[in-house]
Protein backbone atom coordinates (compact mmCIF):
# COMPACT_ATOMS: atom_id res chain seq x y z
CA UNK A 1 0.00 0.00 0.00
CA UNK A 2 1.58 3.52 -1.22
CA UNK A 3 1.34 5.67 2.13
CA UNK A 4 3.78 8.40 0.41
CA UNK A 5 1.98 12.12 0.16
CA UNK A 6 1.94 15.09 -2.07
CA UNK A 7 3.95 18.10 -0.89
CA UNK A 8 1.41 21.25 -1.09
CA UNK A 9 3.31 24.04 -0.94
CA UNK A 10 1.34 26.46 1.67
CA UNK A 11 0.33 29.53 -0.31
CA UNK A 12 2.25 33.25 0.17
CA UNK A 13 0.65 35.30 3.13
CA UNK A 14 0.01 39.08 2.15
CA UNK A 15 2.26 41.50 2.88
CA UNK A 16 2.48 42.81 6.46
CA UNK A 17 0.54 46.33 6.25
CA UNK A 18 2.46 49.10 7.44
CA UNK A 19 1.02 51.02 10.63
CA UNK A 20 3.63 53.74 10.41
CA UNK A 21 3.35 57.20 7.88
CA UNK A 22 0.80 59.60 6.73
CA UNK A 23 -1.46 56.68 4.95
CA UNK A 24 -1.68 54.38 7.71
CA UNK A 25 -2.16 57.64 10.32
CA UNK A 26 -5.07 58.76 8.22
CA UNK A 27 -6.73 55.19 7.63
CA UNK A 28 -6.56 54.59 11.53
CA UNK A 29 -7.72 58.14 12.71
CA UNK A 30 -9.68 59.88 9.60
CA UNK A 31 -11.06 56.79 7.58
CA UNK A 32 -11.54 54.04 10.21
CA UNK A 33 -15.28 53.51 9.62
CA UNK A 34 -17.70 54.96 7.86
CA UNK A 35 -18.73 57.29 10.20
CA UNK A 36 -15.50 58.42 11.09
CA UNK A 37 -15.26 58.90 6.86
CA UNK A 38 -18.21 61.03 7.05
CA UNK A 39 -17.41 62.94 9.80
CA UNK A 40 -13.86 63.89 8.66
CA UNK A 41 -15.37 64.88 4.62
CA UNK A 42 -17.86 66.79 6.14
CA UNK A 43 -15.25 68.75 8.16
CA UNK A 44 -12.45 68.93 5.66
CA UNK A 45 -15.56 70.61 3.43
CA UNK A 46 -15.65 73.45 5.81
CA UNK A 47 -11.99 73.48 6.23
CA UNK A 48 -11.80 73.71 2.14
CA UNK A 49 -14.63 76.22 2.41
CA UNK A 50 -13.94 78.77 5.07
CA UNK A 51 -9.92 78.57 5.11
CA UNK A 52 -9.44 80.29 2.09
CA UNK A 53 -11.91 83.28 3.10
CA UNK A 54 -10.02 82.76 6.62
CA UNK A 55 -5.77 83.59 5.10
CA UNK A 56 -7.67 86.28 2.68
CA UNK A 57 -8.49 88.10 5.43
CA UNK A 58 -5.49 87.12 7.83
CA UNK A 59 -2.79 87.42 5.83
CA UNK A 60 -2.93 88.60 1.79
CA UNK A 61 -5.33 91.35 2.51
CA UNK A 62 -4.15 92.41 6.11
CA UNK A 63 -2.42 95.79 6.97
CA UNK A 64 0.39 95.13 8.94
CA UNK A 65 1.64 99.07 9.35
CA UNK A 66 0.09 101.09 11.94
CA UNK A 67 -2.43 103.46 10.30
CA UNK A 68 -5.53 103.24 10.96
CA UNK A 69 -6.96 105.41 7.97
CA UNK A 70 -5.57 102.30 5.68
CA UNK A 71 -7.48 100.34 7.72
CA UNK A 72 -10.92 102.09 7.29
CA UNK A 73 -10.23 102.74 3.82
CA UNK A 74 -9.99 99.11 2.96
CA UNK A 75 -12.44 97.52 5.41
CA UNK A 76 -11.35 94.35 3.76
CA UNK A 77 -8.33 92.38 5.85
CA UNK A 78 -7.69 92.07 9.14
CA UNK A 79 -5.94 95.37 10.53
CA UNK A 80 -2.97 94.16 12.57
CA UNK A 81 -1.72 97.49 12.78
CA UNK A 82 -3.33 97.58 16.14
CA UNK A 83 -0.86 95.41 17.37
CA UNK A 84 2.35 97.34 15.89
CA UNK A 85 0.44 100.14 17.74
CA UNK A 86 -0.46 98.96 21.44
CA UNK A 87 1.58 96.13 21.57
CA UNK A 88 3.64 97.83 24.62
CA UNK A 89 0.49 98.64 26.46
CA UNK A 90 -1.30 95.26 25.95
CA UNK A 91 2.28 93.48 27.13
CA UNK A 92 3.11 95.60 29.85
CA UNK A 93 0.10 97.41 30.79
CA UNK A 94 -0.01 100.61 32.41
CA UNK A 95 3.54 100.07 33.80
CA UNK A 96 5.48 103.32 32.71
CA UNK A 97 6.60 103.34 29.03
CA UNK A 98 10.51 104.28 29.57
CA UNK A 99 10.57 101.98 32.44
CA UNK A 100 9.14 98.77 30.87
CA UNK A 101 12.60 97.43 30.21
CA UNK A 102 12.32 96.33 33.99
CA UNK A 103 8.95 94.28 33.38
CA UNK A 104 10.40 92.54 30.04
CA UNK A 105 14.03 91.35 32.09
CA UNK A 106 11.30 90.61 34.65
CA UNK A 107 9.37 88.64 32.79
CA UNK A 108 12.09 86.68 31.21
CA UNK A 109 13.63 85.70 34.67
CA UNK A 110 10.46 83.90 35.61
CA UNK A 111 9.98 82.48 31.92
CA UNK A 112 13.36 80.84 32.43
CA UNK A 113 13.06 79.91 35.73
CA UNK A 114 9.34 77.90 34.97
CA UNK A 115 11.59 76.28 32.13
CA UNK A 116 14.18 75.18 34.23
CA UNK A 117 11.82 73.92 36.94
CA UNK A 118 10.55 71.55 34.30
CA UNK A 119 13.84 69.97 33.19
CA UNK A 120 15.59 67.37 34.80
CA UNK A 121 19.14 68.02 35.59
CA UNK A 122 17.12 71.25 37.18
CA UNK A 123 16.10 68.88 39.65
CA UNK A 124 18.04 69.76 42.73
CA UNK A 125 17.85 70.50 46.41
CA UNK A 126 19.50 74.05 44.92
CA UNK A 127 16.16 74.65 42.83
CA UNK A 128 14.18 76.22 46.07
CA UNK A 129 17.06 78.71 46.51
CA UNK A 130 16.81 79.30 43.17
CA UNK A 131 13.11 79.83 43.15
CA UNK A 132 13.84 82.66 46.16
CA UNK A 133 16.28 84.72 44.15
CA UNK A 134 14.41 84.81 41.28
CA UNK A 135 11.40 86.17 43.37
CA UNK A 136 13.67 88.39 44.94
CA UNK A 137 14.86 89.64 41.29
CA UNK A 138 11.05 89.94 39.90
CA UNK A 139 10.00 92.04 42.82
CA UNK A 140 12.38 94.43 42.94
CA UNK A 141 12.31 94.76 39.78
CA UNK A 142 8.86 95.49 38.70
CA UNK A 143 8.47 97.33 42.43
CA UNK A 144 11.50 98.99 42.11
CA UNK A 145 12.52 101.58 45.35
CA UNK A 146 16.20 99.41 45.37
CA UNK A 147 19.27 99.94 43.94
CA UNK A 148 17.69 103.68 42.41
CA UNK A 149 14.88 102.58 40.84
CA UNK A 150 11.67 104.13 40.75
CA UNK A 151 9.27 103.06 43.11
CA UNK A 152 6.58 101.58 40.79
CA UNK A 153 3.01 100.75 42.90
CA UNK A 154 1.14 97.26 41.84
CA UNK A 155 -1.96 98.92 40.79
CA UNK A 156 0.14 99.69 37.43
CA UNK A 157 1.88 96.42 37.01
CA UNK A 158 -0.54 94.75 34.23
CA UNK A 159 0.04 92.77 31.00
CA UNK A 160 1.74 89.31 30.63
CA UNK A 161 3.66 89.73 33.74
CA UNK A 162 0.98 90.10 35.82
CA UNK A 163 -0.21 87.11 34.38
CA UNK A 164 2.74 85.15 34.60
CA UNK A 165 3.23 85.99 38.23
CA UNK A 166 -0.54 85.89 39.36
CA UNK A 167 -0.62 81.60 37.15
CA UNK A 168 3.12 80.82 38.24
CA UNK A 169 2.93 81.68 42.27
CA UNK A 170 -0.52 80.17 42.64
CA UNK A 171 0.09 77.22 41.49
CA UNK A 172 2.90 76.63 43.22
CA UNK A 173 1.60 77.88 46.30
CA UNK A 174 -1.47 75.62 45.75
CA UNK A 175 0.02 72.35 44.84
CA UNK A 176 1.31 71.73 48.38
CA UNK A 177 -1.88 72.98 49.94
CA UNK A 178 -3.73 70.66 47.40
CA UNK A 179 -1.61 67.60 48.66
CA UNK A 180 -2.34 68.25 52.59
CA UNK A 181 -6.60 69.06 51.57
CA UNK A 182 -6.19 65.21 49.54
CA UNK A 183 -4.59 63.59 52.50
CA UNK A 184 -6.94 65.00 54.84
CA UNK A 185 -10.06 64.47 53.30
CA UNK A 186 -9.00 61.04 53.53
CA UNK A 187 -7.40 61.17 57.42
CA UNK A 188 -9.22 59.06 60.06
CA UNK A 189 -9.33 62.15 62.42
CA UNK A 190 -12.95 63.42 62.04
CA UNK A 191 -12.07 67.02 62.71
CA UNK A 192 -9.51 67.34 60.09
CA UNK A 193 -11.38 65.26 57.59
CA UNK A 194 -14.19 67.71 58.37
CA UNK A 195 -12.16 71.00 57.59
CA UNK A 196 -11.05 69.66 54.46
CA UNK A 197 -14.59 68.74 53.28
CA UNK A 198 -15.59 71.88 54.61
CA UNK A 199 -12.76 74.02 52.68
CA UNK A 200 -13.47 72.13 49.61
CA UNK A 201 -16.72 72.14 49.36
CA UNK A 202 -17.07 76.20 49.94
CA UNK A 203 -14.88 77.05 47.49
CA UNK A 204 -15.75 74.67 44.91
CA UNK A 205 -19.27 76.06 45.17
CA UNK A 206 -18.86 79.51 43.90
CA UNK A 207 -17.00 80.93 41.12
CA UNK A 208 -13.91 82.31 41.29
CA UNK A 209 -14.96 85.95 40.57
CA UNK A 210 -16.76 85.78 43.96
CA UNK A 211 -13.81 84.54 45.66
CA UNK A 212 -11.91 87.79 44.03
CA UNK A 213 -14.67 89.85 44.79
CA UNK A 214 -14.40 88.84 48.46
CA UNK A 215 -10.32 88.52 48.36
CA UNK A 216 -10.63 92.46 46.39
CA UNK A 217 -13.81 94.19 48.44
CA UNK A 218 -14.77 92.41 51.69
CA UNK A 219 -11.76 91.40 53.00
CA UNK A 220 -10.43 94.94 53.75
CA UNK A 221 -13.45 95.25 56.20
CA UNK A 222 -12.84 93.06 58.52
CA UNK A 223 -9.16 94.67 58.92
CA UNK A 224 -8.29 96.76 61.94
CA UNK A 225 -8.51 100.39 61.58
CA UNK A 226 -5.67 101.25 59.17
CA UNK A 227 -4.52 98.00 58.41
CA UNK A 228 -4.33 97.31 54.96
CA UNK A 229 -2.84 94.09 52.68
CA UNK A 230 -2.22 95.01 49.04
CA UNK A 231 -5.07 94.26 46.49
CA UNK A 232 -2.45 91.97 44.54
CA UNK A 233 -1.67 89.64 47.48
CA UNK A 234 -4.87 89.62 48.24
CA UNK A 235 -5.99 88.40 44.64
CA UNK A 236 -3.33 85.98 44.98
CA UNK A 237 -4.35 84.30 47.87
CA UNK A 238 -7.98 84.26 45.77
CA UNK A 239 -6.47 82.13 43.46
CA UNK A 240 -4.42 80.08 45.30
CA UNK A 241 -7.27 78.85 47.46
CA UNK A 242 -9.34 78.52 44.81
CA UNK A 243 -6.99 76.52 42.68
CA UNK A 244 -6.22 74.38 45.92
CA UNK A 245 -9.56 72.90 46.43
CA UNK A 246 -10.10 71.69 43.01
CA UNK A 247 -6.73 70.28 42.46
CA UNK A 248 -7.28 68.69 46.26
CA UNK A 249 -9.92 66.89 44.64
CA UNK A 250 -7.92 65.55 41.45
CA UNK A 251 -5.08 64.49 43.63
CA UNK A 252 -8.07 62.62 46.38
CA UNK A 253 -8.80 60.56 43.26
CA UNK A 254 -5.45 59.47 42.71
CA UNK A 255 -4.86 58.54 46.20
CA UNK A 256 -8.49 56.37 46.25
CA UNK A 257 -7.22 54.72 43.13
CA UNK A 258 -3.95 52.94 44.95
CA UNK A 259 -4.55 49.44 45.95
CA UNK A 260 -5.56 49.00 50.20
CA UNK A 261 -3.09 45.72 50.38
CA UNK A 262 -0.16 47.97 49.68
CA UNK A 263 -1.09 50.57 52.82
CA UNK A 264 -1.31 47.46 54.58
CA UNK A 265 1.76 45.67 53.45
CA UNK A 266 3.71 49.11 53.98
CA UNK A 267 1.99 48.72 57.96
CA UNK A 268 2.84 44.84 58.36
CA UNK A 269 6.68 46.72 57.21
CA UNK A 270 6.99 48.96 60.13
CA UNK A 271 6.15 52.21 57.94
CA UNK A 272 4.89 54.94 59.73
CA UNK A 273 1.81 56.71 58.20
CA UNK A 274 4.61 59.50 56.64
CA UNK A 275 6.85 57.08 55.35
CA UNK A 276 3.63 55.28 53.38
CA UNK A 277 2.18 58.17 51.66
CA UNK A 278 5.64 59.60 50.68
CA UNK A 279 7.78 56.39 49.44
CA UNK A 280 4.68 54.16 48.24
CA UNK A 281 1.17 56.08 48.03
CA UNK A 282 1.86 59.37 46.70
CA UNK A 283 4.47 58.40 43.86
CA UNK A 284 2.15 56.40 42.51
CA UNK A 285 -1.07 58.93 43.07
CA UNK A 286 0.29 61.83 41.87
CA UNK A 287 1.55 59.77 38.70
CA UNK A 288 -2.19 58.46 38.08
CA UNK A 289 -3.13 62.27 37.67
CA UNK A 290 -0.72 63.96 35.85
CA UNK A 291 -3.23 64.87 33.27
CA UNK A 292 -5.65 66.29 35.83
CA UNK A 293 -3.42 68.04 37.56
CA UNK A 294 -1.79 69.71 34.62
CA UNK A 295 -5.61 70.21 33.16
CA UNK A 296 -5.72 72.44 36.47
CA UNK A 297 -2.59 74.46 35.51
CA UNK A 298 -3.98 75.51 32.80
CA UNK A 299 -6.84 75.98 33.97
CA UNK A 300 -5.21 78.44 36.54
CA UNK A 301 -3.59 80.25 33.48
CA UNK A 302 -6.53 81.31 32.00
CA UNK A 303 -8.31 82.07 35.00
CA UNK A 304 -5.87 84.81 35.33
CA UNK A 305 -7.65 87.19 33.03
CA UNK A 306 -10.75 87.44 36.03
CA UNK A 307 -8.72 89.85 37.93
CA UNK A 308 -9.88 92.61 35.63
CA UNK A 309 -13.00 92.69 38.00
CA UNK A 310 -10.58 94.13 40.65
CA UNK A 311 -8.81 96.54 38.70
CA UNK A 312 -5.82 94.61 37.99
CA UNK A 313 -5.10 94.90 33.76
CA UNK A 314 -3.29 91.59 33.40
CA UNK A 315 -3.52 90.47 29.19
CA UNK A 316 -7.02 90.94 28.65
CA UNK A 317 -7.35 93.91 30.72
CA UNK A 318 -4.44 95.56 29.53
CA UNK A 319 -5.74 95.01 26.15
CA UNK A 320 -9.42 96.70 26.73
CA UNK A 321 -7.49 99.61 28.20
CA UNK A 322 -5.23 99.78 25.36
CA UNK A 323 -8.26 99.85 22.89
CA UNK A 324 -10.73 101.79 24.35
CA UNK A 325 -8.99 104.61 25.33
CA UNK A 326 -8.48 104.87 21.77
CA UNK A 327 -10.89 105.77 19.42
CA UNK A 328 -8.72 104.96 16.32
CA UNK A 329 -8.02 101.66 16.87
CA UNK A 330 -11.03 100.65 19.16
CA UNK A 331 -13.11 98.86 15.74
CA UNK A 332 -10.37 96.58 15.62
CA UNK A 333 -10.52 94.17 18.95
CA UNK A 334 -10.78 91.42 16.96
CA UNK A 335 -7.17 91.30 16.21
CA UNK A 336 -6.18 92.21 19.25
CA UNK A 337 -8.19 89.46 20.73
CA UNK A 338 -6.38 86.89 18.31
CA UNK A 339 -3.24 88.63 19.65
CA UNK A 340 -4.03 88.03 23.17
CA UNK A 341 -5.45 84.25 22.13
CA UNK A 342 -1.97 83.41 20.76
CA UNK A 343 0.08 83.82 23.62
CA UNK A 344 -2.33 81.96 25.98
CA UNK A 345 -2.18 79.14 23.47
CA UNK A 346 2.03 79.11 23.22
CA UNK A 347 1.63 78.57 27.05
CA UNK A 348 -1.47 76.37 27.63
CA UNK A 349 0.03 73.99 24.16
CA UNK A 350 3.58 74.57 26.01
CA UNK A 351 1.78 72.93 29.46
CA UNK A 352 0.12 70.28 27.55
CA UNK A 353 3.26 69.24 25.80
CA UNK A 354 5.27 68.70 29.18
CA UNK A 355 2.19 67.17 30.57
CA UNK A 356 2.70 64.48 27.89
CA UNK A 357 6.39 64.08 28.41
CA UNK A 358 5.88 63.88 31.99
CA UNK A 359 3.30 60.85 31.24
CA UNK A 360 5.92 59.13 28.88
CA UNK A 361 8.34 58.91 31.84
CA UNK A 362 6.18 57.29 34.15
CA UNK A 363 4.75 54.92 31.79
CA UNK A 364 8.90 54.02 31.12
CA UNK A 365 8.71 53.29 35.02
CA UNK A 366 5.89 50.89 35.29
CA UNK A 367 7.22 48.78 32.31
CA UNK A 368 10.69 48.23 34.46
Amino acid sequence: MNTAKTFTPIAARPAPVRSDGVVAWAKRNLFADWKTSVGTLLIGGLLLWYLPQLLHWALFTAHWRPDPEACRADGVGACWGVVAEKYRLIIFGRYPFEEQWRPLVATVLMVGLLVASCMRPFWKPWLAGLWMVVLAAFFGLMYGDVLGLTKIETDRWGGLPLTILLASLSIVMAFPIALVVALGRRSHLPAIRSFCTIYVELIRGVPLISVLFMASFMFPLFMPQGFTIDVLIRVLVGITLFAAAYMAEVIRGGLQAIPKGQIEAAATLGLSYWQTQRKIVLPQALAMVVPGIMNNFIAIFKDTSLVTIVSLYELTGALGLALNSDADWRPYKIEGYLFIALIYFTFCFAMSRYSLWVEAQVNKSKLR
